[in-house]
């Protein structure tokens, strides 16, 4: 029976290739998108998780009570790894690792780079399961001048030379001794880096840090536990310690699972409450609503031929054929165009994936030994097959064979309410996502076109080191670069200007509360920084030579940190920070927007000190090209510190980093949207080939009569903009609270216009009349008398 059934299938789709290609195609593409869609999940979701031992890795949180309120950190105190390690019975290794602030020259005779380096305990090895090319993890980091290179990072210093044992200088200063390779790390893990260097070299770059306390949150610290089973009382123990040794703290450290830190990244009053893993969610639901939308494309572009297949129906139950195997007939050719389109979906994913990889800067790749890969296409496309012929089996092995053999008139109204249920269905998911991708690209470009409060289009950075360090070197420096015309003005500045910095909740002013916990951010800077940046002053001055005080005394706050503080006259205004002298404010700095485009500025205090500076802020010449400005510094730099090659970074281009999430999602959401709205189209196709066939005869009739072509093409479209108008109508609400809920994590966002949806609905609108269209105005032209010679 199962070899008839196929032979009949095979027949019926050769003999219909134009309604075959149709379906295969409408299905090849929704699987396709399905697929990328479900890859890229799978990417996300599989962060970290290709560790060893991934079920016993913790990265530790911190919980700070700020105004009865927890904010919580990666950021730890450096004593917390050695005293768990030490106290909590359940811990086998702790590690901590530090962020280099900057990248730092690396270089191997004439091989000079700018490489990302990470200071790590030695243990980090082995909680960290990296694959070795040259050395072991007992070695490794053992000595303070040690270091491990990336099979890439050695073979740019080294070439195909063998590295272990080999120097490399870094900071033009020190060398280091390559202790051993390992493997490129894939792209889906959490902490990326080029190469790893001892703590205890950082260490003795910065003294103070061996004399931490509870208070100085400087590291992010990993456990591994000797059990998986061991994280409840190990967690229990780890939330108590720092309040065992710090009466007066309000920090509670806990464990957090290291397979979630990249999904669950967000944090509300200390408890996970999202993060990436929303935007994971959505695109698991995407591609389940790429692939409905295609699946009812089959179903409507099945039973469109309902009138072809109707006498066949007749005859074969006729001869004694049962409805169950009708349905397995249907079934069956349902799941063959299913697997036909599988095998197009899989050639279109090859040939888009590497585009993927290039424009979201990831490695998806398809492994072809996985088990798991092939079972989930061979379930997807059983899936599909059964749902897309589910309708079709049923509705087209309801036929009686005496009605169909005296003459098909088709199951009536009901069939054909259920085909422009499952059409509004098509629209209204298409139009829906139409709305949230106008309502994701209208935000983006809000915030990149917001004011920011100060100038990012003619401030740029590069890093101090080398001579630069002397504070002479660097002040010939900066008069050289505005004598030669390339800058207005020039700053020092804490670090990356783009990037969050360092915070205190060891400020006082008067008037605070005593139960005030109020977190301050702090930047240390140099001379004329309002000038550079392109910040305002509010009130106040920005510091200056001509006045001494400026040098230690002297803070500028925010507007934000002003209200923090409730300062009516803050100019003049006294506070202490720690033990230190009082400090006076001399001016308040207008907000500006830097660390993050879509949030409200942060409480934040600058002071002078370029010692505690790492990069320098520098206002381009707007009167000279681009392209000349750069040209000059890069000649002065090559001059005053040639060991050093110049890094030169732009504020705008750290903005639109910040953006990356954004636009990563409005991709997606246009790419598929418009696959969605595609296929959308061949749905509707089909209900209009079903409709054509139901009323040809009544076309015929009205021709005859004296209906001209215009009347014919109004009666026919009028049916289906009902539809496309009742989609639009569901779609509406469900993409308001959509966008709705995404916009709720930004303090500066757009308001809900009407024009997404008035947009989205003249899109649906046109594209529907188009297509139908192509179809009605066919059937409006054909010929009365071939429908009516047999009346």
């Amino acid at each position: 029976m199962f070899k008839t059934n196929l032979k009949i299938a095979l027949r019926n789709l050769w003999k219909n290739k134009g309604f075959t290609l149709i379906n295969i195609g409408g299905l090849a593409i929704g699987l396709a998108c399905c697929l990328m869609l479900l890859l890229y999940v799978n990417y996300e979701w599989s962060y970290n998780k290709q560790l060893k031992d991934i079920d016993r890795i913790y990265m530790t949180r911190l919980n700070l009570k700020i105004n009865e309120q927890l904010i919580t950190t990666v950021a730890t105190p450096g004593i917390l790894a050695e005293t768990a390690l030490q106290t909590i019975p359940g811990v086998e290794q702790a590690a901590r690792i530090t962020m280099a602030t900057r990248d730092k020259f690396f270089s191997h005779q004439e091989n000079n780079f700018k490489l990302n380096s990470l200071f790590v305990d030695p243990s980090i090895l082995k909680i960290f399961d990296y694959h070795f090319i040259y050395g072991n993890a007992d070695q490794a980091l053992s000595e303070p001048n040690s270091i491990l290179l990336t099979a890439s990072t050695a073979k740019r210093l080294f070439g195909n030379e063998n590295p272990l044992g080999q120097s490399v200088k870094w900071d033009n200063r020190k060398l280091l001794k390559v202790a051993a390779v390992i493997e490129d790390l894939p792209k889906n893990q959490s902490f990326q880096f080029d190469a790893l260097q001892s703590r205890a070299l950082f260490e003795q770059e910065n003294p103070a840090e061996k004399e931490t306390n509870w208070g100085s949150i400087t590291c992010v610290t990993i456990f591994k536990l000797k059990d998986a089973d061991n994280f409840a009382a190990a967690d229990a123990s780890l939330r108590k310690l720092i309040a065992t040794h710090d009466k007066d703290t309000d920090m509670e450290a806990f464990l957090f699972p290291y397979s979630k830190i990249r999904l669950y990244d967000e944090f509300e009053n200390g408890k996970p409450s999202g993060g990436k893993i929303d935007q994971v969610k959505l695109f698991l639901f995407l591609a389940f609503c790429v692939l409905l939308i295609a699946s009812i494309n089959y179903m409507n572009l099945s039973t469109a031929r309902s009138e072809k297949r109707a006498r066949e129906v007749g005859i074969r139950k006729a001869m004694g054929s049962t409805r169950f195997n009708l349905m397995g007939q249907f079934m069956l050719e349902s799941l063959l165009l299913s697997f036909l389109a599988l095998l197009l979906a899989f050639v279109l994913l090859e040939l888009s994936l590497p585009y993927f990889n290039n424009l979201l800067d990831i490695q998806i790749q398809i492994d072809y030994h996985s088990y798991l890969f092939w079972t989930t296409l061979a379930v997807l496309a059983l899936f599909t097959g059964l749902l897309a012929g589910s309708y079709p089996a049923f509705y087209l092995s309801s036929f009686s064979p005496i009605k169909v053999l005296k003459g098909f008139k088709g199951n009536g109204a009901r069939s054909l309410s259920i085909r422009k249920i499952l059409v509004i269905v098509q629209f209204s998911l298409s139009v829906c996502m139409i709305i949230c991708a106008i309502v994701i690209y209208t935000q983006i470009q809000f915030m990149k076109n917001k004011p920011l409060g100060f100038d990012k289009d003619n401030l740029a950075q590069l890093d101090i080191e080398g001579e630069w360090t002397k504070p002479l070197v660097l002040q010939r420096f900066k008069e050289e670069l505005k004598k030669s015309g390339a800058i207005v003005s020039a700053t020092e500045f804490a670090s990356s200007f783009t990037e969050d910095g360092s915070i205190t909740g060891n400020i006082s002013w008067p008037g605070k509360a005593a139960n005030d916990n109020s977190i301050i951010d702090y930047r240390s800077t140099g001379y004329d920084f309002t000038n550079t940046v392109g910040a305002k002053l509010v009130a106040g001055r920005d510091f200056s030579p001509k006045f001494v005080a400026d040098t230690a005394t002297s803070v500028l706050l925010n507007e934000t940190a002003v209200q923090t503080m409730g300062l009516k006259t803050p100019v003049g205004t006294q506070i202490t920070w720690g033990d230190d002298p009082p400090l006076t404010i001399v001016g308040v700095v207008k907000d500006y927007s830097n660390e993050s485009i879509g949030s409200k500025a942060r409480p934040t205090l600058f002071y002078y000190n370029p010692a505690r500076t790492q990069v320098l802020l520098v206002h381009l010449n707007p009167a000279l090209p681009l392209s000349r400005s750069v040209a000059l510094i890069n000649k002065i730099a090559a001059q005053m510190n040639p060991a050093f090659p110049l890094t030169l970074k732009f504020t705008s281009q750290g903005m639109d980093e910040q953006l990356q999430s954004e636009k990563l999602l409005s991709v997606l959401s246009n790419i598929f949207g418009g696959f969605a709205i595609f296929i959308s189209c061949l749905g509707l196709l089909g209900l209009a080939l079903y409709m054509a066939e139901q009323r040809s005869k009544e076309i015929s009739i009205r021709k005859v009569l004296g209906a001209d072509l215009r009347n014919i093409l109004v009666l026919l479209n009028k049916d289906f903009m009902k539809l496309v108008i009742i989609s639009n109508m569901i779609a509406f609400p469900l993409a308001y609270i959509i966008a709705k809920n995404w916009l709720s994590k930004y303090d500066y966002k757009i308001e809900i216009s009407i024009w997404p949806f008035f947009i989205a609905a003249i899109i649906s609108l046109i594209i529907s009349i188009l297509t139908v269209s192509m179809q009605t105005f066919k059937v409006a032209k054909a010929n009365a008398v071939d429908a009516l010679k047999y009346e």
